[in-house]
Formats: C-alpha cells, structure tokens, sequence
C-alpha cells in the first residue's frame, strides 16, 4: 500500500515504524527538521519537509496515487484540512486525528464522510476507554472487547492457584460443561515466545495467558484462576492531562467516585468548573506525603496520566505499597510494556498503541472490523466480517485450511458472542475474531477476502 502520513510527532512516528516493517510504502511529511531527520536514519521510508496543509507538498508524496492518508499532527484542524485536501487530490482513504471527541459521538450526523475523511481517531478518548475498561475487568492485565462485549479479550498471569495449572487445553475445557472461554496466545515465563496453543498445550505457572471469553466466561476465569474481580467505586486520578479530563468525566458519569490531583492551578479550576461531579485538588500528586494527605489507601484504584512515563510508574508503584487495589500507568515507552508484570503494575497504557490498532484495521485485507496488538507478544487479534464470497463462508472451522500459527477464538452472530469450535459453520456476516503470529496473517487474511 502507499500511505502518506502527516506528522511525525509521537503518534506518526510509530505509525511510520510499524507500517515501515510491514514493507509499506511510507512518504512522512512534517515540518520538523529534527524529527524527519530521525525519521530518515531509522526507518526504511522517504521523508518529506513541508506543510502538509500544502497542495504541492501533498503532490509530491503523490497524494493522487495514495491507498490511505493518515493526518496525525498535533493540531485536530489541520488534520480535517489535510485530509479535505487529500481526498480532493485523489487519496483513496483519509484518517484524521482529532482531540474533541463531540466529533466522534456526532460523525454521521454531521457527515465527515462527505468532506472527505473517512474515520476519525482520538488517542486520547482510546486511551480513556481502556482506562474504564481495566476498571470494570479488574481481574486482567489486558482487554479489549469486541461489538460492545459480546467477546473480550482478557489477559493474566497465572498463578500456582490456577486450576488448570499443568493440564493441557483439552482437560482445563472438561472443568466446565460449557465452554465459555479459550485461550489464544501464551506467553512462557521469562521469555518473549508467544504460543499459539492447541489442544495438547499443557499451562504451567507464571504463563502470560490471552482468553477470549463469552457472556459469563470472565467469571469463569476468575474462579479457575483464584483471581477476584474487584469492585472499583473510589478512583484517584494522577494529571488532569487531555486523558485525564475525559477519564475524570466518563468515569463520573458511570458512577465512580472520582479525585483528580492537578498541580497546575489554571488547570486545576478549569477541570473543577468544567466537572462538578469531580473532586479536584490543586496539589503535586508525585509526592508520598501528598498521596498520604489524600487518603491513598482508602482509594480502589489509581490511575497516573501525567506527562511523564516514569513519574507515573513510581506514583503506581506508591499507591500499589499503600493497599489499593488496581493501578493504571500511562507510558510513552514502548520498552515499559515488557516490565509492567514484573514490577507489579496491574496495566499499562500507550497512547501510540492504542492509535495505530485503529488504524491498522484499515491496513489489513479482508473486512476487518477491529484490531488490537497484543502487548508483548508477536501476535494480532482482529475481527473480520465473513462475505459470500469469502472462503471461510458456509465451511465448519474443522474443515477449513486454517494456519497453524492462526486461531479463530470466537464468532459474533447476530450481536451475540459464541466459543466456536471444530463443528461451528461460519456463515455470512458472522464476525470471526482470529489471533494469528505476524507471519501467518497474510494466510487469514485470504481466507476473509
């Protein structure tokens, strides 16, 4: 595919990396030096300085011939200008990031489609929906749910108190008469391998274990693993940052009981005006003393979303010391990931993820519907809707020439999540969501098309 993005900021950088290891064809324009200069000597992609607001700049990274545009700078209104611009100039495709989410919740009344930009991203309303998610799935590391829950994907570590701990797939599936669970990818402890697992698969202790899980299969896990999910009511927030804000507000709206530390005092009354239900506090919240202050250990859970990935870690790490139940660190290192389990973070979140799983969907063939990478592993999980002519259609999952490193953990029908096993028929429009190693996704891929 031939992708233009514009901005190489955080969120453009990584895109352009993980597009660039996929043999994409990648045109990155910013009007940064320094950042295209890096860009340049680390990636395999051609690096264009200009605005990209520009109608020449645009014909030079050859907008007329692009697959996808993808507008990602700092500013939300020149991201909708570009993409405008883009798709008058012939782009196939154009994704704009935005910050205002009102955008988002009122797009097909107001019909961006029709000025040119077919999909809106926020990092940072993504960012606070995962936050809300590891609130109500306290149990798991890692989530991601698909058609509003009708499957979720949930991620642990398993203990020696895992029932199934030393028995193989096939003998923990005979623990409950029904199935309402499979497990997708494995990751051994103490090493970066993931596993895609079969039958004879045998789970041992400290494995980093991928469930895809149906209407009660969440309950189940937590029974068979000794795990309690938790219930969160009080939740501390750590930066009234952009994420901050919308965590604060959508969590309030839920029902939680929520405090925000803010040190900055513009900031600090602005959020109090603009979130009545929210008790903000003007006070540096990277300080013990400071948390001690306000009550730390009577909170459920602690979320830091400061500016600062380190600050965040430590002030996780002090509130987990002090009794509280879940912690949630935003970090801007990818390399933070691979820690979050050993240093005792229950969930780390990354805004640069969080944006290139949505927009990835849009580089993968076939009708897929949504994407998520799973964090530290080699593996994608992505939910593609069957056509007529797919080759999957009308075929029972046994029959189908299905890769070996790939696995169908479950099918939406109808809005409704099923455990799909060797004797479930896909049929059209049914969404089937695959976990597949990076090698074999080219080999799903064709199966949906």
């Amino acid at each position: 595919m031939k992708i233009i993005i514009a901005g190489a900021g955080e969120v453009g950088f990584h895109l352009a990396k993980l597009l660039s290891y996929e043999s994409q064809e990648i045109n990155l324009i910013d009007t940064d030096k320094e950042s295209l200069a890096y860009a340049d000597t680390h990636l395999d992609i051609k690096v264009i300085r200009g605005d990209a607001t520009s109608i020449a700049i645009l014909r030079e990274a050859k907008v007329d011939i692009c697959d996808l545009l993808i507008a990602v700078t700092a500013s939300e209104t020149t991201n909708i200008t570009i993409c405008v611009l883009a798709k008058q100039l012939g782009a196939k495709r154009t994704i704009a990031r935005i910050s205002n989410t009102e955008f988002i919740n009122y797009k097909d009344e107001v019909g961006f489609t029709r000025f040119g930009i077919d999909e809106l991203i926020s990092p940072e309303a993504l960012a606070a929906s995962e936050i809300e998610l590891s609130l109500r799935q306290t149990s798991f590391s890692d989530t991601y749910e698909f058609e509003e829950g009708a499957l979720t994907m949930a991620g642990l570590t398993l203990s020696k108190e895992a029932s199934f701990v030393g028995k193989n797939v096939k003998e923990a599936a005979k623990i409950f008469p029904e199935i309402h669970f499979i497990p997708i990818a494995i990751q051994r402890k103490g090493t970066q391998y993931t596993l895609i697992p079969r039958g004879d698969t045998i789970f041992k202790e400290g494995d980093n274990v991928v469930f895809i899980t149906s209407e009660g299969g969440a309950e189940e896990l937590c029974r068979l693993t000794g795990k309690a999910n938790t219930e969160i009511k009080s939740v501390m927030i750590l930066g009234g940052t952009e994420i901050g804000f919308k965590a604060a507000r959508d969590l309030s709206e839920k029902g939680f009981n929520i405090k925000l530390l803010e040190g900055d005092k513009e900031r600090a009354f602005d959020i109090a005006d603009q979130l009545p239900n929210v008790l903000v506090i003007k006070s540096d919240g990277r300080k013990v003393d400071v948390l001690d202050e306000e009550s730390i250990s009577d909170m459920d859970a602690f979320i830091a979303v400061g500016d600062n990935s380190e600050t965040n870690i430590m002030s996780c790490l002090v509130a987990k010391s002090k009794g509280v139940k879940k912690s949630v660190a935003l970090v801007e290192n990818m390399d933070y990931f691979e820690l979050s389990h050993s240093i005792g973070i229950d969930t780390l979140i990354n805004k640069k993820l969080l944006a290139a799983n949505s927009i990835f969907r849009y580089i993968r063939k076939g009708e897929v519907v949504a994407m998520t990478k799973l964090s530290n592993m080699n593996a994608e999980l992505l939910e593609f809707e069957v056509k007529s002519t797919s080759a999957i259609c009308n075929k029972l999952i046994k029959n189908v020439d299905f890769p070996r490193s790939a696995i169908i953990g479950g099918v939406i029908r109808e809005n409704v999540g099923y455990i799909a096993l060797g004797s479930f028929k896909i049929q059209e429009g049914d969404k089937v969501v695959v976990c597949s190693l990076l090698r074999s996704i080219k080999g799903v891929e064709k199966l949906f098309l």
